[in-house]
């Protein structure tokens, strides 16, 4: 899948941020327990609903770009690589990544099942830790871009 240059060069701050939490992200995800703090830039969401500099910084903008997400070659296989350890993980989502975090998780979980060509294994996260029930303010955003 091919993607717009603007969207690589956007993406280029999750690639920074993960340069060096990466390991320890996987790791604490393994470990069943999310520690330290890399929500923002290892699960994103649609742009609107964080309010933190932080979430904001690191807010999907648009569909196009969970896309090309989703397409990266380093980030994409990332995305699914903590996707899997996370359902892999015993433990509700509040368990694991705190109640703020699991409400970040499921809007992640969301964005990404709605725009993946193939939205198993995010759907799949959404099943084991959620009921299978979307975020509806991602939805609404999402539905918000595209009328």
């Amino acid at each position: 899948m091919t993607h717009p240059p603007a969207h690589d060069a956007a993406l280029t701050r999750f690639v920074e941020a993960q340069s060096l939490s990466h390991a320890a992200s996987i790791g604490e995800l393994r470990r069943g327990r999310k520690e330290s703090h890399w929500m923002w830039f290892v699960f994103p969401q649609i742009a609107g609903l964080g309010r933190s500099p932080a979430a904001q910084f690191y807010a999907i903008r648009d569909a196009g770009e969970a896309r090309a997400y989703l397409a990266h070659p380093l980030l994409g296989p990332r995305l699914h690589e903590a996707v899997a350890a996370a359902i892999a993980a015993p433990g509700s989502a509040e368990a694991i990544f705190g109640a703020v975090d699991a409400m970040k998780l499921r809007s992640s979980l969301t964005l990404f099942a709605v725009v993946a060509d193939d939205p198993t294994p995010f759907r799949a996260g959404l099943d084991r830790f959620f009921g299978g029930q979307e975020d509806e303010a991602t939805l609404d955003r999402l539905a918000r871009q595209h009328p």
